[in-house]
């Protein structure tokens, strides 16, 4: 998000501030949420960003990201590019972007993670050059990405539905983290 910082803790990993993405899936169903604020510091600059969106071929792709705006939307731009070159393989597609992420001397430096899944998989993709596919079909970024995904698990022994779970996380997230609202949006494939 526009003004979003990260900071690293003792052990040197990134923590983002700034957001909350979560994706579930369950059969043949996943479904991503991502909230809508943006934060400049302590200030709510927008309260309604759309986060999650459909990308690639007639929309057969969702994804939600966490990080500076321009910097997912490049990668978006980028992904549907490599989804037009792979013929809409999702994985190939995916796997392509990380190598360009991890390796480009411009994309190394772009600040976002995300979340994108098609009616086959869910993944999530860093510009570490990692692309994970989450165990258990629940995967949660950002800086409310612990909260949502803490409360993701629990439902999930107790909820079929992946929307519901997703909503329900996200309402939790938005309850505890402050860089996280809840105006939600939802796309599901």
């Amino acid at each position: 998000m526009a003004g979003m910082r990260n900071s690293s803790d003792n052990h040197g990993l990134t923590q983002w501030h700034g957001t909350t993405i979560i994706g579930v899936k369950r059969g043949d169903t996943t479904v991503i949420a991502g909230d809508g604020q943006v934060s400049m510091g302590n200030t709510v600059m927008k309260p309604n960003a759309r986060k999650v969106r459909r990308i690639g071929d007639e929309g057969k792709v969702i994804g939600g990201f966490a990080g500076a705006t321009a910097d997912a939307f490049t990668l978006f731009e980028r992904l549907e590019r490599k989804l037009e070159q792979h013929r809409g393989q999702l994985m190939r597609a995916a796997v392509e972007l990380a190598k360009d992420w991890r390796t480009d001397k411009y994309l190394r430096n772009l600040e976002a993670l995300m979340i994108v899944a098609d009616k086959d998989c869910m993944l999530v993709l860093t510009g570490n050059g990692d692309v994970l596919e989450p165990e258990g079909g629940i995967a949660a970024i950002g800086s409310g990405g612990n909260y949502a995904l803490a409360a993701a698990r629990a439902l999930s022994d107790y909820e079929e539905d992946p929307e519901k779970i997703a909503r329900r996380a996200m309402a939790v997230a938005a309850d505890v983290c402050v860089f996280t609202n809840d105006r939600v949006t939802v796309e599901t494939i």
